[in-house]
């Protein structure tokens, strides 16, 4: 039987990294749009920060939260 890791040395191992990055679809699954719509977004520069691995495209789930909490502060700030 082995032991368990001890949760110091696997979030010191991770350096703070989420355990999944997310993908063009899983975005487009969070906010109900098209993934076409990810994509144009992201060529716009006005969507979630995204990021290349290779080929893929990826977005740390931190950064999705922060811009989706932004755009909500937006739409108050222009409903006022």
């Amino acid at each position: 039987m082995t032991a368990a890791p001890i949760p110091e040395a696997v979030n010191t191992l991770r350096a703070g990294l989420p355990d999944r990055y997310l993908t063009p679809e899983d975005i487009s699954v969070t906010f109900v749009v098209p993934v076409e719509t990810v994509y144009y977004w992201r060529k716009r520069r006005i969507g979630p920060p995204g990021f290349r691995v290779g080929k893929h495209l990826r977005y740390d789930p931190a950064a999705v939260r922060a811009w989706a909490r932004e755009q909500e502060g937006r739409d108050l700030d222009e409903a006022a």
